[in-house]
């Protein structure tokens, strides 16, 4: 074919394109018009996506061990859940079968759930709508808790809160629940939706080395220009993010949240920010919920006065590896209890906690066997179901003390800002008050030598009063302007023995008196 043959393939008239092109072209245009549509369409699709439900699980008599003590009235018990999926790749994600088991525990003991309204009422007032109650948390916003969590909830009447980090909503379908999902689960009335970041749930480098840390919690390491952020440029990324979230709610149509959960509960980590700035997030928070949440603390902070002073709950994180009897032993362990539903602390070997004691560390560690590699050893009683207790008597009697180096310790205020420690010895007497906010200060007595004492305390926000064997007094932490959220906390013991050959040092009574 002759060029000018072959360029009638391709030109017409004053040199334009022949249908063939015209034809390629229309298309390549088409494509350049449709291509956004068809990216939004997808992204829409994704937005829209509901996931199929499926039935909740039937779980028989059998499956029941185990029963949750019973209190006069308890404060809530929070509960964090993660991911909810018949089939679990981790260790965060619990079956549907395990779910359904422990809302059955929890209501044949008669538990109520919460909704956020009512459990941030509840941090308001200190009161609950029923004697036991427990409030239901789901972080990140899986579409697991759509798929599986909801039915389970359904079958025993039950209410919970997801907490959303709202950049991942829609997004890498289908591990994130989509805002179809969420409208869906908001109309059952079964779910209300609080907050846990935009974007900021992730780690990423906190120094040269390339050491990772939570976004959130840390001025991160900024690779091109080999230096960390500056404070004011953290503060400015963190309260973005914090505000970006907010506007998801806002933009969904969901109600302000008031809560926020931290991310890898960031308030036990360590941090980068310089020490006069580490609550530089705890006031972003303050100036945007009501409290926030967190399941590892420096200090109990159980659902109650203490926890709603500190604007700070922490939780009992459920795993997949919590077995129902775990479940039902954490939850006693949690069940607040007043002076009069433990008068005999040591007649309950399982109400001791022993922080830092080697493994298998028992009561008898304090009632005369003391530890083998070591010479001080302690123990708190129910440090998570005591944590408000702001008013009652302790009376404690300990033997085997010999010379200087053997003393026994009973501590009021465990876990308070401004705890008081009582130290007795063979002949002398040490209180020492360690307030949080200042600095210790300890006061001296002696006694009348003997091998055993007997210590008689007694509590309330106003101070603490101290008395050895009926006549030696000591007053403590008095104060003109008693706080029971600052001062509130139960009893921990420990014995020391630094000499070589005595005997322990032993608790033999210890009772507690509202």
């Amino acid at each position: 074919m002759s060029r000018r043959a072959g360029s009638r393939t391709t030109t017409t008239g004053r040199g334009l394109p022949g249908p063939a092109v015209r034809s390629a072209l229309g298309v390549l245009a088409a494509m350049v018009v449709v291509t956004p549509f068809l990216g939004a369409w997808s992204y829409e699709s994704a937005r829209r996506a509901v996931s199929a439900q499926a039935a909740a699980p039937r779980v028989g008599a059998d499956a029941l061990p185990g029963e949750i003590v019973e209190s006069r009235a308890s404060a809530p018990i929070v509960l964090a859940y993660h991911d909810i999926n018949p089939e679990p790749t981790n260790d965060y994600t619990l079956t549907p079968r395990q779910l359904d088991t422990q809302l059955a525990k929890l209501a044949a003991a008669g538990y109520r759930s919460l909704t956020t309204e009512e459990f941030t009422r509840y941090l308001a007032t200190g009161t609950a709508p029923a004697p036991h109650t427990v409030y239901l948390t789901f972080d990140d916003g899986t579409r697991g808790l759509w798929a599986h969590a909801d039915q389970v909830l359904a079958k025993h009447k039950m209410h919970a809160a997801s907490f959303l980090i709202t950049g991942a909503v829609g997004t890498h379908r289908p591990y994130y629940l989509s805002w179809a999902e969420i409208d869906l689960m908001r109309a059952s009335g079964r779910w209300d939706f609080q907050d846990h970041t935009h974007l900021s749930h992730e780690r990423a480098a906190i120094d040269a080395a390339g050491h990772l840390g939570s976004v959130l919690a840390n001025r991160l390491w900024l690779e091109k220009e080999k230096r960390l952020e500056t404070e004011s440029e953290y503060r400015t990324r963190v309260r973005t993010d914090l505000d970006e979230s907010l506007r998801a709610f806002s933009d969904h149509h969901l109600p302000a949240p008031q809560l926020f959960a931290y991310p890898f509960s960031e308030t036990a980590g360590p941090t980068n920010l310089a020490a006069r700035n580490t609550s530089v997030l705890e006031r972003l928070l303050r100036e945007r919920f009501t409290a926030s949440l967190t399941n590892v603390s420096t200090r109990p902070l159980p659902a109650g006065p203490r926890a709603a002073a500190a604007r700070q709950v922490q939780r009992l994180e459920v795993m997949r590896t919590t077995s129902t009897n775990t479940f039902v032993k954490q939850l006693n362990e949690w069940v607040s209890r007043s002076p009069a539903e433990v008068p005999e602390p040591l007649r309950h070997p399982e109400q001791w906690r022993f922080p830092g004691s080697p493994s298998g560390t028992g009561l008898a560690a304090l009632t005369g066997k003391g530890v083998a590699n070591g010479t001080y050893v302690s123990a708190v009683h129910l440090p998570m179901g005591t944590a408000d207790w702001d008013t009652y008597r302790v009376s404690a009697t300990v033997a085997g003390l010999s010379g200087t180096r053997t003393s026994a310790s009973v501590e009021v205020g465990h876990g308070s800002l401004v705890p008081v420690m009582v130290t007795v010895s063979e002949a002398g007497v040490r209180v020492t008050e360690r307030p949080a906010d200042g600095t210790a200060r300890v006061t001296t007595g002696k006694v009348a030598p003997a091998a055993e004492h007997r210590l008689d305390l007694e509590v309330s926000p106003g101070g603490v009063r101290i008395t050895v064997d009926g006549g030696h007094a000591l007053v403590a932490r008095a104060t003109e302007e008693p706080d029971p959220a600052r001062t509130s906390g139960g009893v921990a013991l420990a014995v020391r023995n630094e000499a070589d050959k005595a005997a322990w040092p032993r608790f033999t009574a210890l009772h507690v008196k509202p």
